[in-house]
């Protein structure tokens, strides 16, 4: 089964940022998921446009970035430029007024547009998006933080948007408190991507290239 998996770049070791980079990419991980946060959106602060540069200089695999932050549209232009084309952005329709206008932006910056849509964000309210998009990325969690309890009753949103790319062009990605467990139920549903944060890869002492192997095994 074709999965995509994402290394969440928040919680890497940034004793030396370069390393973990080398060798999530040797250990074959799929993109970089990068998340921005501005404190006012989300009550914290994590990764900046300068780690974004950093990332992206270090490799060629594509950077997902997840823009947890108000009003996305006033900075987009700081972060498409200093993409690749074919990476992806993330917004949150919520932190915008307009977000079809955002999401052009993006698209016309050569980048593949994506939604992300918080626990407690019916899909109704996000459904007429889901016809711009190319990814959805579901969060299964409150934002804003690593290290959380997966929510229950996100499954519903899970089931609903599984039930609407049969008719429409998007993939749905899985962000937040990713078990083997979650991955082994959910790929074969059609779940196409999975964030992996300290859950599954990071601060395990182990190599990531067997991790990621061994979560690859999960859904053969």
């Amino acid at each position: 089964m074709d999965i995509e998996l994402m290394a969440s770049m928040m919680c890497a070791n940034y004793t030396n940022l370069g390393e973990e980079v080398h060798a999530l990419d040797e250990g074959g991980i799929d993109s970089f998921h990068i998340d921005i946060m501005d404190g006012r959106y989300v009550q914290n602060f994590a990764m900046s446009l300068n780690d974004l540069k950093c990332i992206r200089s270090l490799t060629d695999k594509p950077l997902d970035v997840h823009l947890m932050v108000e009003h996305p549209i006033n900075t987009i232009s700081l972060f498409t430029g200093s993409l690749n084309e074919g990476d992806t952005v993330y917004i949150h329709p919520e932190a915008e007024y307009h977000p079809s206008t955002t999401l052009q932006r993006i698209i016309d910056a050569g980048m593949i547009p994506g939604i992300a849509i918080n626990p407690g964000t019916s899909i109704e309210n996000v459904r007429m998006m889901l016809r711009i998009v190319k990814k959805v990325l579901v969060m299964s969690v409150n934002p804003g933080n690593a290290a959380q309890m997966f929510l229950p009753y996100v499954r519903e949103k899970y089931d609903q948007l599984l039930e609407l790319k049969k008719d429409m062009d998007f993939e749905i990605y899985w962000d937040g408190a990713c078990g083997a467990d979650k991955i082994m139920e959910y790929a074969p549903l059609g779940v196409k991507g999975f964030v992996l944060g300290t859950t599954l890869l990071f601060g395990k002492g182990r190599d990531y290239g067997e991790t990621l192997k061994s979560i690859r095994g999960m859904t053969v």
